[in-house]
């Protein structure tokens, strides 16, 4: 679980994009999405197959226009 503890004098702004931070960079928000929904297991397959698919053909684009 992220916390932030104030700092004397800090203002409560600072203190709440520091927390935003951290909690983005444990990846809690993900984390929270990817539970909140149950796909059944050839959904996930299909769904991950998909996202390979899509990474692929950015990755295939990016070449090309590096020629």
């Amino acid at each position: 679980m992220a916390y932030v503890e104030l700092s004397q004098g800090e203002s409560f702004e600072s203190a709440l994009r520091r927390f935003k931070r951290k909690v983005q960079m444990e990846a809690i928000i993900k984390e929270i999405k990817k539970h909140s929904v149950y796909l059944k297991p050839g959904e996930r397959k299909r769904l991950k197959a998909a996202q390979a698919k899509k990474r692929m053909r950015k990755r295939m684009r990016r070449d090309i226009s590096e020629l």
